[in-house]
């Protein structure tokens, strides 16, 4: 039995935006904590506040959308944006004045 490879439109990106207060230290411990959440969990930082992980579809993020929403900080800005891979790979990245070319992610088929 031959595994049907998901299309670009139902594989998606969860992006988590966040800005934390960070001012005392009870905040700056709080913050870490969140981002060792999302980084034990998969995630991998874009930029210091903003985090990314590619899922199976959507039945697949409500678990993180949970997960995320049971462990926030008591204070701060908290966003989550799904795209689907279709749409993020429309991304143009600049680091300094060199675009940086997305790094396509590969579909792995076990068995």
């Amino acid at each position: 039995m031959e595994l049907p490879l998901l299309n670009r439109y139902e594989l998606m990106w969860i992006f988590v935006f966040f800005d934390l207060p960070v001012v005392e230290k009870k905040e700056r411990k709080d913050a870490a904590k969140f981002r060792n959440l999302l980084l034990d969990n998969g995630f991998d930082m874009v930029q210091y506040s903003i985090y990314t992980r590619l899922f199976s579809g959507k039945d697949a993020c409500k678990k993180y959308y949970r997960l995320i929403q049971n462990n926030l900080p008591k204070e701060g800005k908290v966003d989550i944006l799904t795209v689907t891979d279709a749409q993020y790979a429309n991304i143009i990245s600049f680091n300094g004045r060199t675009k940086q070319e997305k790094k396509s992610q590969e579909q792995l088929l076990l068995f």
